[in-house]
């Protein structure tokens, strides 16, 4: 009896083992099997072309190709080696050292070679020599946009950018040819090839305007070197819906060049900081708070300032024990009694502290979120940062007068561009994009919509508010922006910097933020300049160059006088 359970024990175990190897384990066993019988040389799918709004091509490629090597189906390795080092300019001893690898199936020898290389190739007529084509991109204007572009790796896969973001979307799906060899890899005569193609990546198209984009960088490379700043950014939007058309980033670096070995350069070059970079915004975002102010008048509220109300013309305020400065006095030495306007006018600290403390946290934080303070605004790019907001629980009364006149907050230059797009444009804020459709490769064409994601003050204080800002520009701080025969509104900014709590000697932000035409906005820019030497103030420093800008656009589309 003992036997015959000892049997049945053992034809358990030995159907079992059939069992796992047939059902469970049979289908991996059988591509295992194939697999020492087939060789694959892969079919490398084109990768999507990126373009601006108008079809100018930003990225694209060129045709170069991947060179393998079987090592079991080489006869003399050492000629092999010789002639493949000759044509690629490679090291001898290396490539016969990977070409001799036992254990190895096949092995990449080459990548990225130019077709005359693969020509020189084709006539030796190698066995166990293959190649094919990989994706090699080639950026149209160099350094232009290269933060927002980003780049790929040698394998032609997204590192940054958009060529991350997109990058499913951009690389297609890859093919391959499939060879029948004998069990040590070398093909099999008159076997038969089976090609399955590759599916190529989809193209992009833009928001960015290129022509808009090369006079962006052009003015701040002006900039950057006549202020001698550590670095200067731009961001233009269209107000109506949000589009980027332009965002620059200076210093940069030449994508067709990217310097892949230092990578503590490359990491601070390649950073977009328009979009993942905070700062402390000053005056420029005394917009905001000059929109809540008439929002709220509007609406009734009596804590709020009407447009004709005189503020105090006492040059400090004392909050919490802290008194707050006007930067400067207004005429002759004595600080004026003046309006909201001519507050803007003269980016009066003390009248935006009195707004700040006379609506109250609770309704000045509304305000902040409706405008997309404290959160991301969704646009399609990694990385962007949500800025720097007091939890409303722990402002005191010092820091929401504060967060009046643009101290003790932080925001993404995009935050603020796209906050005071939407305080001018009629109140409305969209989701900003620099994607503007895709095409797939059989040419079917998918164009995004844009998104509103909330009214944040209504048409008409909006309309009050932007002919505020004209006013600064044609007679305020903002005089250095202003174009004979256009409406251009705006606001200047000079913000101090901080280096570990403390006020940095001497290290300002210089910015301003500009529109036109002012009583329809189509075209806003915020330029920021960092750390200028000498003069600092964002009237004389950022205000020349959205000028410089805006006359560019004016020349390129073409657009007549408003006035």
């Amino acid at each position: 009896m003992s036997v015959i359970l000892a049997i049945a024990f053992i034809f358990c175990i030995i159907a079992g083992r059939f069992f796992w190897l047939q059902v469970v384990s049979g289908g991996q066993l059988t591509l295992r099997a194939a697999d020492q019988w087939n060789r694959e040389i892969p079919v490398i799918a084109s990768r999507g072309a990126i373009y601006d709004r108008n079809g100018a091509v930003l990225a694209g490629n060129k045709n170069t190709y991947s060179v393998f090597v079987r090592p079991a189906a080489v006869e003399d390795k050492e000629y092999l080696a010789t002639v493949l080092s000759g044509i690629f300019g490679l090291d001898k001893s290396e490539v016969y050292s990977d070409i001799s690898k036992s254990g190895v199936s096949e092995v990449t020898v080459a990548k990225h070679a130019s077709e005359n290389e693969i020509q020189q190739l084709i006539s030796y007529d190698f066995s166990g020599v293959y190649y094919s084509r990989d994706n090699t991109r080639v950026y149209t204007y160099g350094d232009a946009l290269c933060q927002v572009l980003g780049f790929t790796s040698t394998d032609g896969s997204g590192i940054s950018g958009l060529e991350k973001y997109y990058n499913e979307l951009l690389s297609g799906k890859n093919g391959e040819i499939l060879y029948a060899t004998d069990i040590v890899g070398v093909e099999r005569e008159n076997a038969a090839v089976v090609y399955s193609p590759a599916e190529d990546g989809a193209s992009l198209f833009l928001t960015i305007d290129a022509e808009i984009q090369l006079a962006a960088e052009q003015a701040m490379r002006n900039v950057y070197v006549s202020s001698g700043a550590k670095s200067v950014s731009c961001v233009v939007l269209d107000p109506q819906n949000f589009e980027v058309l332009a965002m620059v980033n200076y210093p940069s670096y030449n994508l067709n060049d990217v310097p892949r070995d230092d990578m503590q350069t490359l990491n601070s070059l390649s950073r977009n900081k328009a979009v993942v970079d905070i700062y402390e915004p000053g005056s420029t975002f005394k917009v905001i708070t000059a929109a809540a102010d008439l929002e709220e008048y509007l609406r009734g509220n009596t804590a709020a300032f009407s447009p004709e109300y005189v503020f105090n013309s006492s040059r400090t305020r004392s909050v919490d024990g802290t008194t707050i400065k006007c930067w400067s006095d207004h005429k002759n030495g004595k600080h004026s009694n003046q309006t909201l306007a001519q507050a803007l006018n003269n980016s009066c600290n003390p009248c935006f502290t009195d707004i700040a403390l006379a609506l109250g946290t609770d309704t000045f934080y509304d305000y902040l979120s409706a405008f997309g303070f404290g959160n991301v605004t969704g646009i399609d790019f990694s990385g962007e940062a949500v800025g720097m907001l007091l939890p409303q629980s722990l402002v005191r009364n010092c820091d929401l007068a504060r967060i009046g006149f643009g101290q003790t907050v932080a925001v993404t230059q995009l935050q603020l561009a796209c906050a005071v797009a939407a305080a001018v444009n009629g109140g409305n804020y969209y989701v900003p994009r620099i994607a503007g459709g895709i095409v797939s490769a059989d040419g079917t064409k998918q164009q995004f919509a844009s998104v509103l994601k909330n009214k944040v003050i209504s048409e008409e204080a909006s309309e009050l508010l932007a002919k505020m800002l004209e006013g600064v520009v044609t007679e305020g701080s903002g005089k250095n922006a202003y174009i004979e025969g256009y409406k251009v509104g705006g606001k200047t900014g000079t913000a101090q910097k901080y280096e570990d709590g403390r006020i940095a000697s001497g290290k300002y932000v210089s910015s301003f933020v500009g529109f036109f035409p002012s009583d329809e906005p189509r075209y806003l820019a915020l330029i920021t300049v960092d750390e200028p030497q000498g003069t600092y103030y964002g009237s004389a420093v950022a205000a020349p160059v959205a000028k410089e800008i805006f006359e560019d656009i004016i020349a390129i589309k073409n657009i007549s006088p408003f006035c």
